[in-house]
């Protein structure tokens, strides 16, 4: 499967956002066995977002977009979706029916904070999706993100996204297989052994060069995990490597 990663936001454009989400969901689907092949950070521009839809949609299997979808003013990432897939924007009943549960709830738990301050809860806009999009409901969020033909909206919340990916992940298995090695061997003394590698095996080979406090890695992929074993074999056999770094490294 073929994926586009779409992350709208102008605070990610000013840098005072860093984009962690397309780079966790690039890691999840590639584990999944799915090739990610393009990822595009936009504005909070509905024509845009529009306009970036309607063509990835058409170009990718799968199209994974996150961004603003709570309802106020600046939250245009369903609408854009919508428009670039020529559907009407819709109040989703069982969504709005879900959503005033959760106001009553916040008020009763929060009566202080309700109190100092006048909740303004647009619940129709954030209870509009697509029409015909299937609702991506998590405890996490507040607003659901959705899925509309083969794209899939999620929310820009780190916490909120990944809980909806995993509500859909099945959908992004794919056929490819990938294994990593890792190497202190400096990427220049890498060459013939990239180049052995892929004239050896139906493979492609990453090459990922070290730091002063990591090991370079070499990832091979391809769509027969023997193949795949094989490849990795014969690059042992020939490049020095070491133990994968831990998560204190």
């Amino acid at each position: 499967m073929h994926v586009a990663i779409v992350t709208v936001g102008d605070e990610i454009l000013a840098g005072s956002t860093t984009n962690t989400n397309a780079s966790w969901l690039a890691e999840q689907l590639t584990d999944r066995g799915s090739t990610v092949e393009r990822i595009l950070t936009i504005p909070d521009d509905r024509e845009i977002i529009a306009d970036t839809v309607s063509r990835w949609a058409a170009a990718f299997d799968a199209v994974i977009v996150t961004g603003g979808i709570g309802g106020t003013p600046d939250d245009v990432t369903v609408e854009g979706v919508a428009d670039g897939l020529g559907r009407d924007l819709v109040v989703h009943d069982g969504i709005k029916d879900g959503l005033l549960e959760k106001a009553a709830s916040f008020r009763e738990e929060n009566p202080d904070l309700v109190a100092e301050y006048e909740l303004q809860l647009d619940i129709d806009a954030a209870a509009s999706i697509p029409e015909g999009a299937t609702p991506i409901v998590v405890d996490e969020g507040w607003v659901p993100g959705c899925l509309v033909e083969n794209v899939s909206v999620f929310a820009g919340i780190p916490d909120e996204m990944r809980a909806m990916f995993e509500t859909v992940a099945e959908e992004f298995a794919g056929d490819a297989v990938a294994r990593t090695i890792f190497t202190p061997a400096p990427e220049g003394a890498l060459h013939d052994a990239l180049e052995g590698v892929t004239e050896a095996f139906d493979v492609t080979v990453g090459s990922y060069p070290r730091s002063e406090s990591r090991p370079g890695r070499l990832r091979v992929r391809g769509t027969d995990e023997a193949t795949v074993e094989e490849a990795i074999a014969w690059l042992r056999a020939r490049v020095e490597t070491v133990e994968p770094p831990t998560a204190d490294d």
